[in-house]
């Protein structure tokens, strides 16, 4: 359908393809999971691992940050990992980017096999090599690149997971799309949410991240343009970090990308017909999150801290036109506010 890299397989049986990537391996593994994908996903490939051990974490955003990863460190080093030890990470973006974090830095990085367990993680989080965690509040604000030994792709995990955390997966796969490939955008915003074809998603993504990713690891230029609704959508997410029910990854960065649109068009000349097209479709999936007026300039400032800005300048990536994508483009404080405002505007 679309050419992954090598070291990304994409499977029908999980189990069988774990069984197969361990097959006559010797280290020592340990497997790390979270409250949720202990009970749901550790199960599908329990009886086929070699002899390991079980990290299990509190699950959520809240919690991917030097604390949890203090606890992860400990196991590791009372189970005596060694370099040549592998961790295997098993659940969405948090368990992807802090259990590739531990396992970079523990004795100065040890090989981690990925297998993400979230349509979010699928097409985006365990793809590309960014790892990292959250710090004072601020979204991935410690972290380095490292690439997983191995990504193993599942859909039949989707069957686990609540449909608010396929819908959030589903922003990145608009994401990609959109800054990338026209032609998917038109099939996406075209098919109704219970005929979408995940696997085709999940493949085009990872067939757009690598292809942008391998010509610039590190993020040094192009790679800026997977950051598209990420400025204001990070702002948003750290934001409502700690209220009781805090936003998914990709609900924040479903108003992020209505808000950079409208920023794109102040910018990038983006028509406003292509503003209100993105903007009804996405408002449509994912429905409207409520934002009071006297929280705008609060949830603003957070984008002080994104780390796109260039010497104290806020940059944004932003579309000159669906399926093409501009990085570095400077905006003011203001016009993220103006842009927050733009989205309480909107019906929904």
């Amino acid at each position: 359908m679309y050419p992954i890299p090598e070291h990304i397989e994409i499977t029908d049986n999980i189990a069988e393809s774990v069984s197969h990537y361990l097959k006559d391996r010797k280290q020592k593994i340990g497997v790390l999971v979270d409250s949720n994908t202990y009970v749901h996903c550790y199960p599908l490939i329990e009886q086929i691992l070699p002899p390991h051990f079980v990290i299990n974490i509190a699950s959520g955003e809240k919690h991917k940050d030097l604390s949890t990863c203090n606890g992860i460190w400990e196991e590791m080093t009372y189970h005596q990992m060694d370099r040549k030890s592998l961790l295997i990470n098993l659940g969405g973006g948090v368990i992807g980017d802090m259990g590739g974090f531990c396992a970079a830095t523990y004795k100065r990085g040890i090989d981690f096999l990925n297998i993400p367990t979230t349509l979010l993680a699928q097409v985006d989080a365990s793809i590309g090599g960014k790892l990292g965690i959250d710090f004072q509040g601020f979204k991935n604000q410690i972290g380095t690149f490292r690439e997983p030994e191995c990504v193993l792709v599942g859909p039949e995990f989707l069957i686990t997971l609540p449909t608010a955390e396929l819908r959030s997966g589903f922003a990145e796969v608009i994401k990609h799309a959109l800054i990338f490939d026209s032609k998917h955008w038109m099939k996406i915003k075209d098919t109704p949410w219970e005929l979408q074809p995940w696997e085709e998603h999940i493949a085009h993504s990872i067939f757009t991240k690598n292809e942008i990713v391998a010509q610039d690891p590190t993020e040094k230029g192009l790679r800026k343009i997977l950051n598209f609704g990420h400025t204001v959508g990070h702002a948003v997410e750290t934001h409502f970090l700690h209220e009781p029910d805090p936003l998914l990854h990709g609900e924040a960065i479903a108003v992020g990308m209505i808000c950079e649109c409208y920023l794109s068009n102040l910018k990038q000349e983006l028509p406003e017909s292509e503003v209100e097209t993105i903007s009804n479709f996405i408002i449509a999936t994912f429905g409207k999150i409520d934002i009071p007026r006297e929280e705008l300039n609060a949830i603003a400032k957070n984008v002080l801290q994104d780390k796109k800005n260039l010497d104290g300048r806020i940059m944004c990536t932003l579309l000159p036109e669906p399926g093409n994508a501009s990085f570095n483009i400077p905006v003011t404080l203001h016009e993220i506010e103006e842009s927050l405002e733009f989205y309480r505007s909107l019906p929904g």
